[in-house]
């Protein structure tokens, strides 16, 4: 079990904007458990939030874009690309602008950051998706390609082919996530100059400089590009190198520019939600293509998680039978509905009941085709949640478990006598003041029966 991981401390760094030139600061602050990234603008009326999700891309061109409610997010793959590569889980990332800052065009200065701040494991499971077959997204446009297939880590390869003699064909590969800071994070964004000089006559660029982008030079430089380049950037002289890229920067590999492309990936790859296992291949990556997968990725991880049903080994010994159930529940028969655990970790329970026609509540409950009450059902997972709360104290007998809330109870199928039910409930928070708050479903039959967001409190008997 690998456990969610935060920061330990916020930590904050300035810069322009590439495209806007405005300054912005940006701060990194510690998250709860599954919060995942997320982006707040203190600038705006509110501090709105804009979770760092494919499902809010709204544009990818010079970079990915976010937008939700009208509230946008400009460039964010380089910070993204930062958390995955330093191994984070939940990170909010507060903003007084829309344009992240594009510092040295790399993650560089991001990772840093993050490790002045420090990483703090969380009390819960890292959620990760577990590739089992190749999934493929292609833009017939341009085609470009990004596939996923089985593997033991999260690996990433790009190759890329620009068509130019001044940057040919190049691969990168990163085998593991480990590899990114040493190997990936310091490499930096670049561009043609034939794209410089569009987005330079469009004032898209105000931000850019020799120090944070690479420039190709993939045509005959005239005098008068070169003069205006010498504005741009605020320089008395530039000059082309022998291997065809604007002076003030040495490239820091021969293939700076695909491992920055995989940077690319990795950054809008986070914009599924979920890790994942597998090794992504992406051939012409771009910010478009790797959106577009993200947003596909996430479609199939969310329909495979709402039609997910858990495997247990029934003939297993449980981890508690009835009578330690009864050790640590104050509740007794006819209302006691659970009749084993078979998991438990500090952050999730798996419990039983078999469901018999000799149930007291068939007698009055539509006994001529007894159907199980839902509010038994609702009750049946909340004392399988009470049994991880109880768990928590060492003297589970001296308490009582009382509900506080029941959010988004739904119930999806029937439960009738002969069915064996499996609930399974994870923690949503961590326990806190003996308040546990936990999400709840309960399985018969191979499909899901019932859900709900159930919200406990334990309270010592006076």
């Amino acid at each position: 079990m690998v456990k969610q991981k935060t920061i330990n401390n916020e930590i904050s760094l300035t810069g322009v904007g590439l495209h806007t030139g405005n300054e912005v600061k940006i701060t990194f602050k510690p998250a709860p458990i599954n919060n995942g990234f997320s982006f707040v603008r203190i600038d705006l009326e509110g501090s709105p939030i804009i979770e760092a999700d494919a499902n809010y891309v709204v544009n990818t061109q010079r970079g990915t874009n976010l937008e939700k409610l009208g509230v946008k997010i400009q460039t964010p793959e380089h910070v993204l690309a930062a958390l995955v590569g330093c191994d984070l889980d939940n990170v909010i990332i507060e903003l007084n602008a829309s344009e992240l800052p594009i510092m040295d065009g790399s993650s560089k200065y991001f990772v840093e950051a993050i490790e002045k701040a420090g990483v703090a494991e969380q009390e819960a499971e890292r959620n990760v998706y577990v590739v089992k077959e190749v999934i493929s997204y292609i833009d017939e446009a341009t085609g470009s390609e990004i596939i996923v297939m089985p593997s033991d880590d999260y690996q990433v390869t790009a190759m890329v082919d620009f068509g130019t003699k001044v940057l040919g064909t190049q691969n990168a590969s990163m085998k593991n996530i480990s590899q990114f800071k040493g190997e990936i994070a310091d490499c930096r964004t670049f561009s043609f100059l034939h794209e410089l000089e569009t987005l330079l006559e469009n004032g898209l660029i105000k931000g850019g400089d020799l120090n944070n982008a690479i420039v190709y030079v993939d045509k005959e430089i005239s005098v008068e590009t070169m003069d205006r380049l010498k504005i741009a950037f605020g320089k008395e002289k530039i000059s082309v190198t022998p291997n065809g890229v604007l002076d003030n920067l040495t490239l820091l590999y021969p293939n700076e520019a695909a491992r920055h492309k995989l940077l690319d990936v990795i950054g809008d790859l986070s914009l599924i939600g979920t890790r994942i296992k597998g090794k992504v291949i992406a051939n012409k990556p771009g910010h478009f293509v790797n959106t577009q997968f993200a947003k596909k990725m996430s479609k199939l991880i969310k329909a495979e998680q709402r039609n997910h049903i858990p495997v247990y080994d029934l003939n297993k010994e449980p981890l508690m039978d009835i009578h330690k159930i009864m050790s640590i529940l104050p509740h007794r028969p006819p209302f006691l509905f659970v009749d084993r655990i078979i998991e438990m970790t500090d952050s999730s329970v798996v419990g039983l009941k078999n469901v018999t026609m000799n149930e007291t509540f068939f007698v009055g409950h539509f006994p001529g085709a007894p159907v199980m009450p839902g509010v038994i059902i609702v009750e049946a997972m909340a004392q399988t949640g009470g049994i991880l709360i109880l768990s928590s104290v060492p003297d589970p007998e001296n308490y009582l478990t009382f509900f506080m809330k029941i959010d988004n109870v739904k119930f999806k199928q029937k439960v009738l006598p002969g069915d064996t039910l499996i609930f399974k409930c994870d923690l949503i928070t961590p326990i806190r003041r003996g308040i546990c708050h936990m999400q709840a479903h309960a399985y018969a039959n191979g499909k899901l029966v019932a859900e709900a967001e159930l919200m406990a409190q334990i309270a010592k008997i006076q």
